[in-house]
């Protein structure tokens, strides 16, 4: 099959940067899955997409110009609907034939097939490939259909345009242009009221010609680079970039280095075409205001790197992404320094007159600030985590870290009511703990203050100190207890209040920090905060939290039984999680497991039907007659005491391991001893010697979830 290279392009206005990258993949990803279904092209066919701010575009590699014929059999209808006594066809069956485009010469080419419990006539055929012209407009219009547009914008469509009723088109941006070459030739389609051709255009003012004519479908890349300077791949841009600005940085010196961030490097990489990378600087002056503050306000409204030093503190440089390249580029560097330097007096001047005023003298302007209209205020809100946090204090034990904890909740929202983080809410905590170390408050507190809100997203450090710890839980509990209180459950894929991720966090604090507290002891806690404002959702909010931590034990690479083991029964001490996990893996590897998980899931089953009928269970040695219950009793016995005292250590591994001896008397029992024996007394002895084995091998988790 005689195959070439493609390449399609739509020319467009500036597309929206956040979503560039996201728009090439999955326009180029699309059309070439349609020429694949159409046969047009090889299931291993190389793509290439290419995104810049004002074009979109896919290279296939060994494309077809026609796509190879198939054969095609198709069901008419059984043979005894489609042929009479003699074998001549039915009208049934030769209007069938003609809807397929066949006459009744076809009836003696039919193939006859089973086809379930009768014979069945079907049609042969030969389907002819589809050519590029039209599997490619199939492809791109698909293509366009499935881009995932963040919002659909109308425009009218240019003046001359040859398509009748076309006057408007409906996409991300106004297309100006579409080029479909089949290695040097022009495939004719059309798309957005556009002809395909084969010229594009490179940089708004630095190509060398406009429009670029493409030569062939492999030239693309190079003739824009070299005769419309733009770099059209959208990673070779970014590398391209990430080059630039570490050349930078060390011909700044002094061990310098722009700051990391993937998202403003995929946003700038989506906002130029030539990226030249510049060095700019502002006034040491500025250096006074937390850099946090800077770097906030040069990243999310300029778009500019900053330069940390060596210790990774912010220095007076930094970087912007031009994307043009003028021979003198003092212009550039000028204007991008008038630029800023109104934005980080802005910073100042809010730093400023936030420290005129103590941190904790604006804690009453919190009760004219709305949490939530069921919630009240955000000043009842602050009274109701401080109540939290010493209820878990105390719950600690801990006189010192419940006054400090106290002081912390009280201004650990006060910063919301500041002129900085009215400015800029991502820095909410952060401003906190600077105003509150000016007013010369504990650093224990002051970094509270600020970490309350950790851990802000999944990998997120937890917070420095214990103060922070019990802040931060007190802070979360309060938004789950009282969301559940109310109704205010997540659904689906919406969770507005991010309950998912406190629910996370509590977790993660609770058995990262190895925290000595019961989970279902610290939601009660919680409670009476709030007094009669909820409805108690303690239940509901504690299978919502394990719900939550099988979850993400299963991401961490634990299986599901596993953690069904463990999870199941609900341990309250959540920083004992891993290490039961761990024992349960290294159990399940023991030979014994898979008997002793099958008995143990027999075990529970007998008493679940035993339960219903009000069973008072017990055991007396006097009572055991079989010798197989005799010798389960002696072990347990030896066994069971060994067990609990290992777990009672918290070597749970071990505990486990110690049950692998009763393998033996367990099956020797249920070979030889009739549990529901008709003597009352023998049958509720029985079941009280089952129930006490019952306990001792669920301690650690529920063995009978690793039977299969």
């Amino acid at each position: 099959m005689n195959t070439r290279n493609l390449l399609v392009e739509l020319f467009v206005e500036e597309l929206p940067p956040k979503a560039l990258k996201k728009l090439g993949d999955a326009f180029a990803g699309v059309l070439a899955d349609q020429l694949r279904a159409q046969g047009l092209a090889a299931a291993d066919a190389a793509v290439t997409a290419f995104a810049s701010p004002r074009r979109l575009a896919a290279h296939v590699t060994a494309v077809a110009a026609r796509a190879a014929d198939r054969a095609q059999s198709q069901k008419l209808m059984p043979v005894s609907v489609g042929l009479d006594a003699a074998g001549n066809a039915t009208p049934a069956l030769l209007k069938k034939l003609s809807a397929l485009g066949a006459d009744a010469s076809a009836v003696a080419g039919l193939k006859r097939a089973p086809d379930g419990k009768a014979e069945a006539l079907f049609f042969e055929s030969t389907v002819p490939g589809a050519t590029l012209a039209a599997g490619l407009q199939k492809a791109v219009a698909e293509a366009i259909a499935k881009l995932p547009i963040p919002k659909v914008m109308s425009y009218q469509l240019e003046s001359g345009c040859e398509l009748p009723g076309w006057s408007s088109v409906s996409f991300v941006r106004p297309a100006h242009g579409l080029v479909a070459l089949h290695g040097a030739d022009v495939i004719a389609i059309e798309a957005l009221g556009l002809h395909s051709g084969r010229d594009t255009h490179g940089h708004r003012f630095e190509a060398a010609v406009d429009p670029v004519v493409l030569r062939d479908a492999d030239s693309y890349a190079a003739q824009l680079r070299e005769e419309g300077a733009v770099i059209a791949g959208f990673a070779e841009r970014r590398a391209e970039i990430v080059r630039q600005l570490q050349a930078a940085a060390e011909k700044v010196g002094g061990g310098a280095r722009p700051i990391e961030d993937e998202a403003l490097l995929d946003e700038v990489t989506a906002l130029v075409e030539r990226p030249n990378v510049l060095v700019c600087q502002f006034e040491d002056e500025f250096l006074a205001v937390p850099q946090e503050c800077l770097i906030l306000t040069m990243k999310a409204n300029q778009k500019y790197f900053p330069l940390l030093d060596a210790a990774g503190q912010l220095t007076s440089r930094f970087l912007v992404v031009s994307n043009i390249a003028p021979a003198d580029a003092s212009a550039v560097i000028g204007g991008n320094e008038r630029v800023v330097r109104p934005r980080l007096a802005d910073a100042k001047f809010f730093f400023d007159q936030d420290r005129k005023k103590a941190l904790a003298s604006r804690v009453a302007s919190l009760a004219k600030v709305v949490y939530h209209n069921k919630l009240g205020t955000q000043g009842e809100r602050v009274e109701r985590v401080r109540a939290i946090a010493q209820a878990i204090a105390t719950q600690l034990g801990d006189a010192t870290l419940a006054a400090q904890a106290d002081r912390a909740a009280l201004l650990a929202k006060a910063d919301l009511v500041t002129d900085m983080v009215g400015e800029f809410p991502e820095l909410q905590g952060t401003m906190g703990r600077y105003y509150a170390l000016h007013d010369g408050e504990d650093a224990a507190v002051a970094d509270a203050v600020e970490d309350h809100y950790k851990p802000r997203f999944a990998g997120d450090s937890l917070p420095r100190n214990s103060v922070g710890v019990v802040v931060a839980l007190a802070d979360k509990l309060e938004t789950l207890v009282g969301m559940f209180g109310i109704g205010n459950l997540p659904t689906g894929d919406r969770d507005p209040f991010a309950l998912r991720r406190h629910a996370l966090g509590v977790i993660r604090m609770l058995s990262e920090k190895q925290l000595a507290l019961d989970l279902d002891a610290v939601i009660r806690a919680a409670l009476p905060a709030f007094g009669s404002l909820i409805a108690d959702p303690s239940s509901a909010l504690s299978d919502f939290v394990y719900d939550r931590l099988a979850g993400s034990l299963r991401e961490q690479g634990f299986s599901a039984q596993e953690v069904d083991a463990v999870v199941s029964q609900r341990p309250q001490r959540l920083g004992e999680i891993t290490q039961r996990l761990d024992a349960v893996r290294a159990f399940a590897k023991l030979p014994e497991a898979a008997a002793l998980a099958a008995a143990n899931k027999r075990i529970g089953n007998i008493l679940k039907k035993a339960a219903a009928t009000s069973v008072d269970a017990h055991v007396s040695e006097l009572l055991l007659q079989e010798p197989a219950e005799k010798a389960l009793f002696a072990a347990m016995r030896e066994t069971l005491p060994q067990a609990d005292t290992r777990f009672n250590a918290g070597d749970y591994t071990a505990s486990l391991q110690t049950l692998a001896a009763l393998r033996a008397p367990v099956d020797a029992f249920f070979d030889g001893v009739m549990v529901n024996a008709e003597d009352d007394a023998l049958r509720l002895n029985r079941q009280g010697l089952l129930a006490e084995l019952h306990r001792a091998m669920n301690r650690v988790a529920d063995l009978s979830r690793l039977a299969t």
